[in-house]
């Protein structure tokens, strides 16, 4: 009987083991392969960028990328009739961009070459935690395994000043300088993440205590004040959903970003709402000083 026992559990962590394999394999297969395409628009970023959860995946986006349909690269690259390479990917931190590393992929402006006319870009919530610990905030107050190893193994989000800003800014003028280097003649917009949290209190679909989302919105403030700041000393454009979406938030009627209890497989992420209203606001910027540093205001973003 014991050595019935030992053959099966021997026979089921082979295949466990096989599967890990082949899923490292399919990671490495699809991460070492380079969207092709005419670059007249790339798109780079983490998840807010990639559209995670916002319909089909895209016929040329890693598994773990989760880059979709419904992000607002495509949405954008629609409006201003650009063909569009999309090189975002859900949890890429800002390093990527310009370095690499992510799920075996090579750095995500890897396809920016003279061709190119415009780069967008949105990243920073995973540098910062901001979207993690929302996240994590969240789920312990949930009463499944999940939320009860959260409970049991987190020890809780940092204060701001832990964060990681300046590591976050570095790189990111790092990555639009060398964007400007490979391309000079791009335009080059930096866009904030959509606002999440309301300016005061809290909602049930954000499954946050009020001194929760009152920690968090300090995080948020300050990853929208750092990219803003970047953007700035770059000469890049700046779309700043951060304030274009300061009435859109998770507990509003026209959530641009879901909260906890209502974001599916994405939580705390753009709406398809709020993907259309980035690429509207990053198109206005566009028509309005193509030439420059841009702002634009609420009422251009909702007509589209």
């Amino acid at each position: 009987m014991r050595r019935t026992a030992f053959k099966v559990l021997k026979w089921l962590a082979a295949i466990l083991v096989a599967l890990v394999l082949a899923g490292f394999l399919v990671a490495y297969l699809q991460g070492r392969k380079t969207p092709v395409g005419d670059p007249q628009y790339v798109a780079l970023g983490s998840s807010f960028a990639a559209g995670a959860g916002l319909g089909p995946l895209q016929k040329d986006s890693p598994l773990l990328c989760a880059r979709s349909v419904g992000g607002y690269p495509n949405h954008l690259a629609g409006m201003l009739h650009l063909k569009l390479v999309d090189m975002a990917c859900g949890g890429a931190v800002t390093s990527h961009l310009l370095q690499g590393g992510q799920y075996f992929q090579g750095p995500q402006i890897r396809v920016v070459d003279q061709r190119t006319r415009l780069v967008t870009i949105t990243v920073g919530g995973n540098d910062t935690l901001y979207i993690g610990d929302l996240s994590q905030l969240a789920a312990r107050h949930d009463r499944t395994l999940w939320g009860w190893l959260v409970r049991t193994f987190w020890s809780g989000p940092k204060v701001t000043q832990q964060r990681g800003f300046s590591q976050f800014k570095r790189e990111l003028l790092a990555t639009i300088y060398a964007i400007q280097r490979r391309s000079p003649r791009a335009k080059v917009v930096v866009a904030t993440y959509p606002t999440i949290l309301p300016p005061t209190g809290t909602c049930p679909a954000l499954g946050l205590s009020e001194i929760e989302a009152n920690q968090m919105r300090k995080v948020a403030s300050e990853l929208a004040a750092t990219t803003a700041a970047a953007a700035a000393q770059a000469g890049a454009m700046l779309v700043d959903m951060h304030r274009l979406g300061a009435q859109h938030h998770a507990c509003s009627q026209n959530p641009w970003a879901h909260g906890w209890k209502n974001g599916g497989i994405a939580p705390f992420h753009p709406t398809m709402a709020g993907a259309k209203a980035t690429a509207a606001a990053i198109a206005n910027a566009l028509k309005r000083s193509p030439a420059g540093v841009a702002t634009v205001d609420e009422n251009d973003a909702a007509r589209h």
